[in-house]
């Protein structure tokens, strides 16, 4: 009788989720290799389905296939490549069926989109192979079961007597030649009546003895090992034979693959150059990082006699994969500049490698999503079993990054991260993909610059690399919301950078003084918004008349500004001094510094002629505890010049009929007028001529009163016609801001002109004689920007009387209490004009000497 003992002891795996898209047209092969039915599956019928595997016996009953029962009874599922999935069942398994030298195997197998197997598709396949001629003893080395076989003739057995005891079928490792084998043995004793017979048993399978040397696989196995050889004399070698995935290679074969099989007194020797023909590679990941493995199935036969056994056929199935080594991914740029299209190759891959997603911007989008984001990716494959992706994009799409680099070129950055997975084993790795494209596209700002009597204006055209840049003056970002505080004025409408600056602005440069002007400079760098790298610089240079720095009032008042220049880096503006070193600036900024006094104090030079008379100083620089002027060393003096023409005396006639004596006829005739500007709403205590120019800021009010000074006739009536301001002396200079138009208060000013009453006091004899009232420093803006200058102040005077006549319509009052105008008369009238001393406005407080600030 035939004796079969059959042990397994791994699976591979038997349940396969993959991600295989095409599918063939045949579900299966089958093939007879040696003792086994070779079963061959193509993986692109499976795309994202989950199979399982279940053996039918005889009487028609499926056994599914786990684990544990595939080991027991002869069956494997393993993988003979990147594209198939291979079924092994041993002639010998558990629910074959062998009749006259031939077996049979009847196999399920359940296709399912899920993975519990629901609405599966059912597929039956059953196969027959012839099997081969009985060796006295047979030995298998599956990759996940072992299997021996014996032939011996045993006598009839007596009931019960048959023993095998449990202790024989445990496993243990054994050591020969350095190679590690695992083995078992197992006894069987047949009692008769005046006998006992033993059938001894014994398996032995390699677990290693695979080396990697030179980009070689050397797989070594012993020769006649004790394990399973004991009590064995007079080896000899019957065959020795090599093969991949059981099929048997001829010499010819292996020399044109270039292995080498080596047969030794000791040993037998199989030699693979790693990624020969018969195996494959296959992705793999260690660590996140990609790379691959080399796979190959071999199988080694070897036959021998001895005195024991006889012929013993020993076959060893033996699955090798080389350690992982990494492969690194090239990212080839062949961007089309002319279509402003990115194409970005990425790759080599292997075949069993799938893009699944993409990261653009921190956000992971699917394949199909990024089509809709405008990142459209397909793959490559060619005939070597490789394949590239390659991803096209449009330089304008979401997520591209747009940078300035120079003069005529931006920098276009793709950046995404794509993830891969790897069939079958669902692994995945991430390749991250950042390409640069130069394109000669920039299109930088450019800018116009011009200055008028007071300001610098600068005007940039923006371009299309400059959305995130920011202005900046002398390291000072330029803001809107700052603007007013800091005495410029910025307007941004997307097209266009409106920049406004004063001359006197702390932001501006000075570069030389000169009798012809002042020589300025106002320098505006646009930064980079992240890290404020410079990327354009604008210089807009103009010379202002010098009277911007030198006031010469009526009253001998005198206001000087000095500046510093710019080859001054270090001096002090608040230890600039006059003459007698007493008199130092009331006003002071890093770059400047103002001085107001009388030109009969601090040292003040004075020198006539017939017409005029010249006053002169010099403003030095004092160092801290040294008396003596240094302008040498600083190359500082500020000499200024005041002229005032000696006044001529005139005769002033007034004409009065006498025939009229309760009336005043209109007419023409010289008045003497004033414009008083008051420290208080209660008309108490005008500025006095030293005082002036007076400075008001933000939010004060001005208070100002007109009188008629001469005729003192109680029958006239002083009224206002129009009053204004402008920025100079002269009262007819633009630009102007009306007050009282037509005695009335200015209608399209936000804050109105408020009138105060006068009334009899120790300094009022005729309240007719006055007008008074009040503007808020809100009035003097020109655009949106707090005008930040001096100021003059105007009004246009009519003389009435305190009874007119019914046809003088003009001094008819419309505005002010008491008195009704109705229209214009074409009548003279005696009318005039009167003008103020000069105002500073300022948003906010400067530094005087004495206080402290940043800047």
């Amino acid at each position: 009788m035939k004796l079969g003992l059959v042990l397994r002891i791994l699976l591979i795996g038997i349940l396969i989720s993959t991600t295989w898209t095409q599918v063939a047209s045949g579900l299966m092969t089958s093939e007879c290799l040696k003792n086994f039915l070779h079963l061959t599956l193509s993986m692109e019928h499976f795309k994202d389905k989950y199979l399982s595997f279940s053996a039918v016996d005889r009487s028609g009953i499926t056994w599914e296939l786990d684990e544990a029962l595939a080991s027991q009874c002869g069956y494997t599922i393993t993988y003979s490549s990147r594209n198939s999935i291979v079924f092994r069942a041993s002639a010998l398994s558990c629910h074959s069926h062998l009749e006259k030298d031939v077996f049979t195997v009847t196999i399920q197998i359940k296709v399912s989109h899920t993975s519990d197997l629901k609405n599966a598709t059912t597929h039956l396949k059953s196969a027959s192979c012839p099997y081969g001629p009985w060796s006295p003893r047979e030995l298998v080395c599956e990759t996940n079961y072992m299997e021996v076989s014996v032939w011996r003739d045993v006598p009839q057995t007596e009931k019960d007597i048959v023993l095998n005891e449990p202790e024989d079928w445990i496993l243990s490792n054994q050591e020969a030649q350095g190679i590690t084998f695992s083995a078992v043995r197992s006894s069987t004793f047949y009692k008769q009546q005046w006998m006992i017979l033993m059938v001894d048993t014994a398996m032995a399978c390699p677990v290693d003895g695979v080396n990697y040397i030179n980009k070689t696989i050397i797989w070594t196995v012993p020769k006649y090992f004790q394990a399973l050889c004991a009590g064995a004399t007079g080896f000899k070698d019957v065959l020795v034979e090599a093969g991949v995935n059981l099929h048997k290679l001829s010499a010819e074969e292996m020399a044109s693959r270039k292995y080498v099989l080596s047969n030794d007194l000791n040993t037998i020797t199989v030699k693979i150059p790693i990624g020969a023909e018969g195996g494959f590679y296959k992705t793999s990941v260690s660590s996140g990082k990609h790379g691959a493995k080399y796979s190959i199935n071999l199988f080694l036969e070897h036959q021998w006699e001895d005195n024991k056994w006889g012929l013993t056929k020993y076959t060893i199935i033996k699955e090798i994969e080389t350690p992982f080594e990494q492969a690194e991914l090239a990212v080839t740029n062949n961007s089309n500049l002319s279509a402003r299209l990115m194409n970005v190759t990425v790759g080599m891959f292997l075949l069993d490698v799938e893009l699944v997603n993409l990261t653009i911007e921190g956000t992971t989008v699917t394949v199909p999503e990024a089509i809709q984001h405008g990142y459209l990716t397909y793959e490559i494959q060619y005939a070597n079993g490789s394949k590239i992706y390659v991803i096209q994009v449009s330089f304008d799409a979401p997520g591209i990054k747009k940078e300035y680099v120079t003069d005529d070129t931006r920098e276009y950055t793709l950046n995404v991260t794509l993830k891969f997975i790897i069939l079958p084993t669902n692994d995945t790795f991430a390749v991250p993909v950042i390409t640069v494209s130069a394109v000669k596209d920039a299109v930088v700002p450019s800018a116009r610059g011009y200055c008028d009597e007071d300001d610098f204006h600068l005007i940039i055209t923006r371009g299309n690399v400059d959305q995130n840049w920011l202005p900046f003056i002398s390291d000072q970002h330029l803001m809107p919301e700052v603007a007013q505080k800091d005495y410029y004025s910025l307007n941004d409408n997307g097209t266009h950078l409106f920049v406004s600056v004063p001359f006197l602005s702390s932001l501006v440069d000075y570069k030389d003084i000169h009798i012809s002007g002042v020589m300025a400079s106002l320098h505006l760098t646009l930064k980079d918004g992240i890290t404020l790298a410079n990327k354009k610089d604008f210089l807009i240079s103009c010379r202002f008349p010098p009277s911007e720095l030198i006031q010469c009032l009526p009253n001998g008042t005198v206001v000087i500004t000095a500046i510093k220049l710019v080859r001054l880096a270090d001096l002090d503006t608040s230890l600039l001094v006059l003459r007698d070193k007493q008199c130092k600036p009331s006003l002071v900024t890093k770059k400047s510094a103002t001085f107001k006094f009388n030109v009969n104090t601090c040292g003040t030079s004075r020198k006539f002629n017939s017409t005029s008379i010249t006053y002169e100083n010099d403003v030095l620089y004092l160092r801290p505890g040294n008396d003596i002027p240094v302008y040498q060393m600083f190359s500082f003096r500020l000499k200024f010049v005041c002229v005032y023409t000696i006044k001529h005396s005139a005769d002033v006639k007034y004409e009065n009929k006498k025939n009229l004596p309760s009336n005043i006829k209109p007419g023409f005739g010289s008045l003497d007028l004033s414009l008083k500007l008051f420290k208080e709403k209660s008309y108490s205590e005008p500025y006095q001529e030293l005082e002036y120019p007076v400075v008001k800021y933000l939010r004060e009010a001005l208070y100002f009163e007109v009188e008629l000074l001469q005729p003192a006739d109680p029958r006239l009536e002083l009224n206002l016609e129009d009053c204004w301001a402008t920025n100079s002396r002269s009262q007819d200079s633009l630009p102007q801001w009306p007050i009282l138009i037509n005695g009335c208060e200015n209608s399209e000013d936000s804050y109105k002109t408020v009138s105060h009453e006068v009334n009899i006091s120790h300094r009022v004899k005729f309240p007719q004689h006055f007008k008074r009232f009040e503007v808020t420093v809100f009035t003097f803006v020109q655009g949106t920007t707090l005008l930040q200058m001096q100021l003059y102040f105007h009004c246009s005077v009519v003389i009435c009387s305190t009874t007119p006549l019914p046809s003088d319509v003009i001094c008819q009052r419309r505005c002010n209490p008491g008195t009704h105008r109705l229209d214009r008369s074409a009548e003279p009238h005696r009318q005039g004009q009167v003008s103020s001393g000069a105002v500073l406005i300022r948003e906010e407080k400067m530094v005087r000497k004495g206080e402290h600030t940043d800047f």
